[in-house]
C-alpha cells in the first residue's frame, strides 16, 4: 500500500508548501503545522483500518482513490484604488445627527355610554408601549475631534516640532525613540493603533513587527502600498511590557494625534483595536461588538476593527480582518 506522502499530487504539494510559507511569514506556521500534522496522523490510522476490513471481508485486492483536500486561496490582491488625495481637496460636508427618536402613544378609543341596567365601569384600556430598538453605539460626549481647539494652518512637521523631546507623562522614562507616525501626509486612509511596542520602538516607525507585516500585508490585499497611507498610534512612546496605555498617558498624547488627523484631513480613519476606539470615537463597547461599522465625525468617517496583533494571536479569526479590509477598499472605490 503507498504511503500518505505519496498519495499527494504535485498541484497539492505546492498548495500546500505556499500556504505553510504565507503562515511562516506571520509567524503562525507552528500552529497550522501541528494541525496539518494531526490532520494526516488521524487519516493514515483511518486508512489503515478501513484497509484491513476490507481485507478481511473481501478477497480482491482494495483500490485506494487518492485523498483531495479543500484549501482556501491565498491573499489575491484587490483592484487597485486611488491613493493620493489633490492638493486642495474638496470639503465634504459633515452629516447631520440622526433626529432624535420619540415615542407615540395612541389615544384609547372613545367608549359608547354604557347602559344603564350595567353599573360597573370598565377599566380604560393602558397607553400601547412602543417597541425598543436596539441601536448602534454612538459617541459619547465631546470627541477627540470636539474636545481639541483647531490650530489654524497646522501641519505635521509643526506637530512634530511642538511634541519636541516630549516628557508629558512617564513613558519617556521607559523609551528608546519617539514614534511619530509613518506614511503620505496627503493619505485619505490614516490607521491608528494602540502605542508602540519593542520593535517600534528600537525603529521609531510605527507597525514595523509581526503585527505591522500583517497590516501591510492587508493593506497591499486592498491595491495600495504602505506608503499611500498613514500610519499612527494613541501614544507615541512604548508602554512598559507592551501593557495598555493609562487615562494620564492618553490625554497626554491625544492631542497630538488629533492634530495629525485634522492636518490630514482623511476620507476614512481606521482604528485598530478598543484602546484606539475609546480615544478616537469615545464608544467603550467591545470591539467585536462595533467593528466593521463606519461612524461620523465631522467631514470625515471613522471604522472600528481588531488589531493585527489580535489575529497574530487568534489565527482562526483572520476573516475578520479581511472582511473588515474589504469594507475599507469599497469605501475607498465610493464617491
Amino acid at each position: 500500500m503507498r504511503s500518505m506522502a505519496d498519495r499527494f499530487d504535485d498541484s497539492l504539494r505546492k498548495k500546500i508548501s505556499d500556504r505553510l510559507s504565507f503562515y511562516d511569514d506571520l509567524g503562525i506556521r507552528l500552529f497550522y503545522t501541528t494541525r496539518q500534522s494531526a490532520l494526516v496522523e488521524s487519516s493514515a490510522a483511518f486508512a489503515a483500518t478501513s484497509a484491513s476490513e476490507s481485507s478481511a471481508e473481501v478477497s480482491s485486492p482494495s483500490v485506494h482513490q487518492p485523498v483531495r483536500y479543500e484549501d482556501s486561496p491565498l491573499p489575491k490582491a484587490m483592484p487597485k484604488t486611488k491613493s493620493l488625495k489633490p492638493d486642495v481637496p474638496a470639503p465634504v460636508p459633515a452629516t447631520a445627527p440622526p433626529a432624535a427618536r420619540t415615542t407615540a402613544y395612541m389615544m384609547p378609543p372613545t367608549k359608547s355610554p354604557a347602559p344603564a341596567s350595567v353599573s360597573r365601569r370598565m377599566p380604560a384600556s393602558a397607553p400601547p408601549v412602543a417597541a425598543k430598538s436596539n441601536p448602534l453605539p454612538t459617541p459619547s460626549g465631546p470627541s477627540l475631534f470636539e474636545a481639541v481647539n483647531k490650530i489654524a494652518g497646522d501641519t505635521l512637521l509643526k506637530i512634530r516640532d511642538d511634541l519636541g523631546d516630549c516628557k508629558r507623562c512617564k513613558l519617556h522614562q521607559t523609551r528608546t525613540n519617539i514614534v511619530f507616525a509613518d506614511g503620505n501626509p496627503k493619505a485619505e486612509l490614516v490607521f491608528v493603533g494602540e502605542g508602540p511596542g519593542h520593535d517600534e520602538d528600537v525603529q521609531g516607525l510605527p507597525f514595523v513587527g509581526r503585527a505591522g507585516k500583517l497590516l501591510t500585508q492587508m493593506i497591499e490585499a486592498m491595491g495600495l502600498q504602505r506608503q499611500d497611507v498613514y500610519i499612527c498610534n494613541v501614544v507615541k512612546c512604548r508602554p512598559p511590557e507592551n501593557r495598555t496605555p493609562e487615562k494620564d498617558e492618553v490625554d497626554a498624547c491625544s492631542p497630538f494625534l488629533y492634530r495629525q488627523i485634522e492636518s490630514i484631513k482623511p476620507r476614512l480613519i481606521c482604528c485598530l483595536g478598543a484602546p484606539a476606539v475609546r480615544t478616537v470615537l469615545g464608544i467603550k463597547e467591545g470591539i467585536t461588538k462595533i467593528r466593521g461599522q463606519f461612524y461620523n465625525f465631522g467631514s470625515t468617517k471613522a471604522l472600528a476593527t481588531v488589531h493585527p496583533a489580535y489575529i497574530l494571536r487568534n489565527p482562526r479569526e483572520e476573516k475578520i480582518l479581511r472582511e473588515d479590509f474589504e469594507k475599507i477598499r469599497d469605501f475607498l472605490k465610493g464617491a
